[in-house]
């Protein structure tokens, strides 16, 4: 397999995101210690310091820690450790559930580390705070697109560049700050829309990777430590996966059932305990998604409202939905 992108396109890449980060600065950074957001601390704290945010949920392990604390020693920035205690946990849910509006467990997982990290951030006075949202989508960061064949690759990426959306807009709104998201700068998709799979998808070492060419662009700044780390979603590298298991003991299998039929009753399929326990608390806040919906494109799931020709439910996180 050809991959790899000419010395040039790496050389035009690196500049483009600099620019970026120059462009869309901020006072924090959530920071992972991932790919993308330690090229934005290593470019950032060349011009800044950055406060960094790292979130953890104490009942499970959470690998972003070591990778982040590391990478903040390096550069000297001001690092935070910011533990998600379960005590904090049903609050921090229904806050989140209550500005996304959606009960679909990924993204309620991936979401509820970002606003932990943003609520800290303003606590400590941040006006403006950058993540590394973006990346994934534009430069095939995702296993099930960089796994792909050359043509059907490109097609699920321009699927999901359409309807691509980031939780951390919103979620900074909602505490008065700004999310700054220097991989969604207009100059960074335009330079993400000419490239070619095999400048995004190569080998190392045997295994296949995705976003080759930011990897190959910064090795020299982050290190190979960092640049060739695998993709980890949020709630892996927090910790927040755990919540699976977290609310499996909740609800006993006949409480499981009885509520299970009550959505049912408001049209919404629930696949799992960790589901229920996010809908109940969504039905704290709204009503159910059919009494909302005001178009015939509905999820076949919970009734919702969906973009006609999406796979995708946003609000239930149903996947794939046939007849939408």
């Amino acid at each position: 397999m050809r991959s790899g992108a000419p010395a040039e396109l790496v050389s035009a890449c690196r500049e483009t995101l600099e620019g970026s980060i120059d462009r869309n600065g901020g006072d924090a950074l959530l920071l992972s210690g991932g790919l993308d957001t330690n090229i934005i601390a290593y470019v950032a704290a060349r011009r800044s310091r950055p406060e960094c945010y790292t979130v953890s949920f104490p009942p499970a392990e959470a690998p972003d820690v070591p990778y982040a604390r590391s990478t903040a020693e390096r550069l000297g920035l001001p690092w935070n450790l910011v533990e998600l205690a379960p005590s904090l946990l049903h609050d921090r849910l229904r806050e989140v559930i209550g500005v996304l509006r959606t009960f679909d467990p990924m993204e309620v997982r991936n979401s509820v580390a970002i606003y932990h990290g943003l609520e800290a951030a303003r606590r400590r006075g941040a006006s403006a705070v950058m993540t590394g949202d973006a990346a994934d989508e534009l430069f095939a960061g995702y296993r099930f697109t960089f796994e792909l064949g050359p043509a059907e690759m490109t097609r699920r990426l321009r699927e999901m560049w359409r309807v691509m959306h980031f939780s951390s807009k919103p979620m900074a709104a909602s505490f008065g700050m700004s999310a700054s998201l220097p991989f969604l700068d207009p100059e960074v998709v335009g330079f993400a829309e000419l490239l070619e799979p095999r400048h995004l998808v190569g080998l190392r070492g045997g295994k296949k990777y995705g976003k080759l060419i930011l990897r190959q662009a910064f090795v020299r700044l982050i290190g190979a430590k960092n640049a060739w780390r695998v993709k980890t979603p949020i709630e892996y590298g927090s910790g927040t996966t755990h919540l699976q298991r977290y609310f499996s003991t909740k609800f006993t299998d006949m409480e499981f059932a009885e509520l299970k039929g009550e959505a049912l009753a408001d049209g919404v399929k629930i696949r799992d305990k960790e589901h229920l326990e996010y809908y109940r608390i969504y039905r704290e806040e709204f009503p159910s998604p059919s009494a909302q919906a005001k178009t015939e494109c509905r999820c076949p799931d919970c009734g919702a409202d969906v973009l006609q020709g999406s796979t995708f439910c946003v609000t239930c996180g149903a996947y794939p939905i046939a007849n939408a």
